[in-house]
């Protein structure tokens, strides 16, 4: 009888350090902080094909440290990203500025906002045959992007090299209807952005956004003339659905690229034709 007591005590004691112990793992539990949102997420972001790869294998790697995976998605269209990002078929793109952004949120009612600066192209006049803006000749042949906000951005270009004069009160969708002198005649023909670098030999000259001019095989010296940097409201961005704008992931997608790591990638790949703009 003694020893079927002391048998009752001892397993009543077990239990009872059993539900204490339990009692203690409930309240650590529950006053720990919840796990890091990132540790299971993962993003589709929609990038450039190109030399944006590189710099954007970086920021996955910086990305990871950080528990976010990101998978890019690259598009050789500009107008496909900002598509796909609204049907939800990426999280995020990096590839343009706000003009642009806002001449396709008219055209298309997206709802896409910027969540964090990259860097900027300053677009550049680029000849094969003449050395300076001074020697196009009468009536030359100059190449600009057809798409209307690269289209403004390029006709700029040409009216601050004394080239043309835009209409007064012209915004920066400019078009050549908008035009209002043209002293040397020149012949400005639009064509698609990523086909003007690559027709500079059948023209006199081109305006080239900065990564075409690289993807056409283009140098810094055949460059004749380039947009002020000051001010330039063509700075690239991240962008997402306004509906994430707040999202921790979308911080931690902005931190990865805004960084002195993937800064170093930025200025070997593009080799300082593109400027960190954050």
């Amino acid at each position: 009888m003694t020893k079927n007591k002391n048998f009752s005590a001892i397993s009543l004691s077990r239990r009872a350090a059993l539900a204490v112990a339990a009692s203690v793992a409930a309240l650590i539990a529950f006053a720990a902080p919840a796990p890091s949102f990132a540790e299971d997420k993962s993003i589709k972001v929609g990038i450039m094909s190109g030399e944006d790869e590189d710099v954007w294998r970086v920021v996955t790697s910086e990305a990871a440290k950080k528990g976010l995976k990101i998978e890019t998605i690259t598009f050789n269209d500009y107008t496909q990203p900002n598509e796909a990002l609204e049907r939800g078929e990426i999280d995020a793109n990096a590839f343009q500025h706000q003009p642009y952004l806002d001449n396709q949120i008219k055209q298309n009612g997206y709802h896409i906002v910027r969540v964090g600066y990259t860097g900027v192209w300053p677009i550049g006049l680029y000849s094969k045959k003449h050395k300076s803006v001074a020697e196009l000749p009468e009536s030359a042949v100059i190449g600009v992007p057809n798409d209307p906000s690269n289209e403004g951005r390029a006709l700029r270009v040409l009216q601050n090299e004394g080239l043309i004069k835009l209409k007064d009160g012209t915004g920066i969708l400019a078009t050549i209807a908008d035009v209002a002198e043209n002293p040397k005649n020149i012949e400005i023909k639009e064509l698609d952005a990523g086909i003007v670098g690559r027709s500079i030999d059948d023209l006199d000259a081109g305006v080239v956004n900065t990564d075409w001019a690289l993807k056409s095989g283009l140098s810094p010296a055949e460059r004749v003339a380039q947009e002020p940097i000051a001010d330039n409201p063509y700075r690239n961005f991240i962008a997402v659905k306004e509906e994430n704008k707040d999202a921790d992931w979308v911080k931690t997608l902005v931190s990865s690229y805004q960084n002195d790591t993937v800064k170093a990638e930025f200025d070997k790949v593009y080799k300082g034709t593109g400027l960190s703009a954050y």
